[in-house]
């Protein structure tokens, strides 16, 4: 193999609202050390991993609130380094694994729904990535605490860092002398075309996305309200690995994502399907659970450049003077009848 590397999606189950973030780190901390004793370099945990999945919920207790999110400040110095998480990083550079991991950032000005990506060697963030497209809405649709909301746009600021790629310069050694480029998503952001075709463009060989997607929730999704909780879930899965393996064979990149799965308090379902997919758009490795779980595979970067370089060689093919309304139309405009 030319350019290998062992890469691994954590997948992470049901955490509860009242669940300890004690016991999530202990959770979180075996997966790393599980990983390490695999040989593994790189490993993908889902979006805001550390707590349950709080925008489901509307919360008006500020202290409540304030318990989700890491604060980043001057002060307190990046996620890494603080109080409630910091011995998972000591962790994951103590064992020389690099990490990408998912939480709520409080910046004291803002609050986003963020993922790091964290050198195993220096301990070190090495990339931030703040999601862009945030789904729901800002009030709750039913305030019956048994119903799941979708209430993103309640506690987060929509991304402002862009798709920005970079070089995982950490692994670089692993990789035959050539340092991997990646990029991030999270959750929803792996439904739009428009980031994975900005990674496209910046050559990126390694897509990594955590995600919590809900598996049955018909008061929010709207439409049939009679749907099976057995539709619901082929159809979320169905989706989900549609877009993942669409995305990665048109960009000609890996993807590693990474669920957090199982059912949240007794009535909250999310899907699994944490997985690995290669540039062909094929998944070479996926969860068998929907609890704590590895998923591992050994791939080889060298495997991009037939995308790339042929099928879909972005400089040879595109044509950009044809694409203007990807970025002047904010919306649906239909053209005017005649």
């Amino acid at each position: 193999m030319g350019r290998s590397l062992k890469v691994a999606a954590a997948q992470v189950g049901a955490v509860h609202r009242t669940t300890s973030r004690a016991e999530v780190l202990d959770r979180l901390i075996n997966l790393v050390t599980d990983a390490a004793s695999q040989q593994v370099k790189l490993v993908v945990f889902p979006e805001t991993t550390f707590t349950t999945f709080f925008p489901r919920y509307y919360i008006t207790d500020d202290a409540e609130l304030a318990n989700y999110y890491e604060l980043e400040t001057a002060e307190t110095g990046p996620v890494t380094q603080t109080v409630n998480v910091k011995a998972f990083f000591e962790k994951a550079k103590e064992l020389g694994v690099d990490v990408q991991i998912g939480y709520g950032e409080d910046t004291g000005n803002g609050r986003y729904n963020t993922a790091v990506y964290v050198s195993g060697k220096t301990g070190d963030v090495l990339h931030k990535y703040r999601k862009v497209h945030l789904p729901g809405s800002t009030e709750p649709f039913d305030l019956d605490p048994n119903t799941t909301n979708q209430l993103e746009k309640r506690y987060f600021l929509p991304g402002n860092f862009g798709f920005q790629a970079f070089r995982a310069t950490s692994l670089k050694d692993d990789c035959g002398g050539a340092s991997p480029i990646v990029g991030q998503l999270i959750c929803n952001d792996r439904r739009w075309a428009e980031g994975w075709r900005c990674y496209g463009l910046q050559g990126v060989e390694i897509l990594c996305c955590g995600y919590n997607t809900t598996a049955y929730a018909p008061q929010l999704w709207g439409g049939d309200q009679n749907i099976s909780r057995e539709k619901a879930y082929a159809d979320a899965m169905f989706h989900h690995k549609l877009v993942v393996q669409a995305h990665a064979y048109t960009n000609s990149m890996f993807c590693i994502t990474s669920a957090r799965a199982g059912t949240d308090d007794g009535r909250h379902p999310l899907i699994p399907g944490s997985m690995i997919v290669n540039p062909e758009g094929y998944i070479v490795a996926e969860s068998k659970t929907e609890n704590d779980e590895l998923v591992i595979a050994t791939i080889d970067l060298d495997d991009c450049k037939q995308g790339k370089e042929r099928t879909f060689n972005l400089g040879k093919h595109r044509r950009p003077e044809t694409y203007g309304r990807l970025v002047e139309e904010g919306g649906v405009k239909p053209p005017p009848e005649r």
